[in-house]
């Protein structure tokens, strides 16, 4: 089941200040981890508000590589003006970071990037150090998972990982009635629509649901008229 809005917000609020449009990027626009990871600045159109999804950081023989998104379905997904704002606002706060590395495989030709997401000291970010020390702690901080006791590590819960912000993003737009083949598909960088359908389709409106919004919102319309 996705997320609520309040948890998804409780974690934002929970992550490190440099991450938290990482949340943003995820819930509001439907990124993989990966994707989040190697949104560069000439990928951002605000003028359009449009993100354009086309890389991804990911590893080869355990050395970061930029590569296509899974699958190598680039992509087009709307930019909300809430999320926008949050991009804005970060990229002035830590300023974009230019990052070398190989495309594709550990010895490909190097790529030049202005990441918009990087670490304190202003490398690339690494998924595993970014779980430990953001995601799981701020999972925690909104009580999504347990504290572990001091010395421990935090427990292991797959079904909460950064890929439940794209679940979250993707029951928004089913329930706001979006089609989920022509854009909920489109928008998540799924190829095969059908795969979208059967993930999804236990979130869709049943007919009933979506004739008690139709016909209370007119009815709600009359009222306050």
């Amino acid at each position: 089941m996705p997320w609520k809005p309040e948890r998804v917000f409780a974690v934002r609020a929970a992550m490190p200040e440099r991450y938290q449009a990482m949340v943003d990027l995820g819930g509001g626009c439907g990124l993989r981890q990966g994707e989040i990871l190697g949104v560069a600045v000439d990928a951002i159109d605000f003028e359009s508000d449009t993100l354009h999804v086309v890389q991804q950081l990911k590893l080869s023989r355990s050395k970061a590589v930029f590569a296509p998104p899974k699958g190598g379905k680039l992509r087009d997904v709307p930019l909300p003006g809430p999320v926008a704002d949050a991009l804005r606002a970060r990229m002035k706060r830590f300023p974009p970071v230019e990052i070398t590395l190989p495309w594709k495989v550990a010895d490909g030709p190097p790529v030049t990037e202005r990441l918009l997401f990087t670490g304190p000291r202003g490398g690339h970010i690494w998924r595993t150090s970014l779980d430990e020390e953001a995601w799981k702690p701020a999972l925690a901080a909104a009580g999504v998972i347990p504290a572990p006791e001091r010395g421990r590590p935090y427990a292991e819960s797959r079904e909460n990982g950064m890929h439940a912000l794209r679940h979250f993003y993707a029951s928004v737009l089913l329930d706001a009635g979006e089609n989920i083949k022509e854009a909920l598909a489109e928008y998540l960088g799924h190829s095969d629509p059908g795969l979208t359908r059967r993930v999804y389709a236990h979130l869709m409106p049943s007919s009933q649901e979506r004739t008690r919004k139709a016909v209370a919102a007119v009815f709600d319309a009359i009222q306050t008229v």
